[in-house]
Parts: structure tokens; C-alpha cells; sequence
């Protein structure tokens, strides 16, 4: 699922990135880096939030179950974004108009990730009796889900609300826009409803600061204030033409 997550938000950057006049083979490049960048930072920040289990069995940072987990997918987003920065500075690139060709496809990338989850049984919810339960029965199962017992499928949940932003996103990108427009309003919307997911969501982890609010949920509120202060700043920008790239 992973690596249908790529293709298809490699395919949907490329056509956006070509549509706003950039480079495709930068463009490729940098799809390429960021999903390396988005899988180590998904695993560092999974190690971070079990680091006490980790430190107790280094010998499992190297493990199989280690190394097929997805990790965390924030870690992965941070990460990448960072390091989006330096490219684009590197090779100087216009880093919203940039940034704006890939946030449709981090979108419906994120929504088959997560379509991923929910067959692996990682990233589950907490129990719950609504008829849309789902329960995991498989006993070999090495994500230490629940097994017979309805859980609220929250990766679902998730996948729905990231095809949700993707549509959103791919329509706005085909009408006049600021740049940074994508970007932010990705930031804002998606982590805003990450934000939400995360109620119906299990954690392992103690909940920080003693709030009734996850890691995750500090990191998605700080993301989402991220998106708006690029809305925010670029409110001023001119609004360039959209440009249509002809068919084959």
C-alpha cells in the first residue's frame, strides 16, 4: 500500500508540477527524497513514542516488525517537509508553487497508507458498538491489536477524511490560486481533521502536559497553525494563471 501510495501522489505532483511550470525531473527528485525523508522520520518518531519499550529491546529497532511498520505518519510529514525546504533552496525553486504541485498527493497518498493500516490492524481505535465496528480475529497479528473485540476503525475514519482533502485540493489547484495556497490549506484542513480522528483513536503513550490531548494532536494543532500563518502571509501575493498542460 505504501508503494501505491507513492506512485500515485509521484503521478499527481508531476501533472500538477508540470501545470505550474516546474522542473518535471526536480520534481521527480524530490518526490523521490521526501519519501525516503517521510519513511525514516514516520520510524524515528515511532521509536521516540515507544522508547522505553526500545530501550528495553534495542534489538528490536532492527527487527522485521520494525522495519514493515509504517511508523508514525506525522514524523514522516515533518521530516519531508524539512527537507523539501533545502531542496527546493538548493536548486532554487519556487518552494510554494512547489509545495502546492505535492499537497494533493500527499493527500490521496496518506488516504491509501492508511487503507494499508487498516489491514495490517496497526493505528487501531478504541472499543466501540457501532455496527461499522470492525474486529480483528487473526492471531497472528504482530501490531498488538485487540483481537476479537470491536474497535471504531479509525484508520478508515482517516482515509475517508484524506480523500476528502485530495478532491477538495485537485479541484482548487485547476482554478486561479496564490501560491502556498494548497499547501496551507492542506496543513490546515488535513491536520484539523487528524485532529479530530485522534478522540476515537487507541494510545499506548500517556497523554502529555496532563491534557486530554495525544502527541499527535499537538503535533496536527501545530501543523494546522503552520498552514494558516501561509495563508495568512500569502493573502497579498498576485494570483498567477493556471496553465493546461495539453493531453497526449
Amino acid at each position: 500500500m505504501i508503494a501505491l501510495a507513492f506512485v500515485a501522489a509521484m503521478a499527481i505532483a508531476a501533472r500538477l508540477g508540470e501545470r505550474s511550470g516546474l522542473d518535471k525531473e526536480r520534481i521527480t527528485n524530490l518526490g523521490i527524497y521526501c519519501a525516503l525523508m517521510g519513511l525514516l522520520g514516520a520510524k524515528l518518531l515511532m521509536v521516540l513514542f515507544d522508547l522505553p519499550y526500545f530501550l528495553g529491546r534495542p534489538s528490536e529497532l532492527f527487527s522485521l516488525n520494525t522495519l514493515q511498520a509504517a511508523g508514525v505518519f506525522q514524523g514522516g510529514l515533518v521530516l519531508a517537509v524539512a527537507f523539501a525546504f533545502y531542496y527546493t533552496h538548493r536548486y532554487a525553486m519556487p518552494w510554494l508553487t512547489t509545495f502546492d504541485a505535492f499537497a494533493p498527493g500527499i493527500a490521496i497518498g496518506h488516504a491509501i497508507g492508511r487503507l494499508g493500516c487498516l489491514a495490517a490492524g496497526c493505528c487501531w481505535g478504541k472499543i466501540c458498538d457501532m455496527p461499522w465496528a470492525v474486529v480483528y480475529r487473526n492471531r497472528d497479528a504482530t501490531t498488538g491489536v485487540p483481537l476479537n473485540r470491536p474497535l471504531h476503525p479509525t484508520q478508515l475514519y482517516e482515509a475517508v477524511c484524506e480523500l476528502a482533502v485530495f478532491a477538495f485540493l485537485y479541484w482548487r489547484a485547476g482554478r486561479p490560486h496564490r501560491p502556498g495556497t494548497l499547501i496551507g490549506l492542506y496543513l490546515t484542513v488535513s491536520s484539523t481533521l487528524r485532529f479530530i480522528v485522534e478522540f476515537w483513536r487507541y494510545h499506548e503513550q500517556a497523554l502529555p502536559f496532563g491534557w486530554p490531548f495525544s502527541l499527535t494532536q499537538w503535533i496536527s494543532a501545530g501543523l494546522a497553525l503552520l498552514g494558516g500563518w501561509i495563508l495568512f502571509a500569502g493573502r497579498r501575493t498576485p494570483v498567477p494563471a493556471v496553465r493546461r498542460v495539453a493531453r497526449a
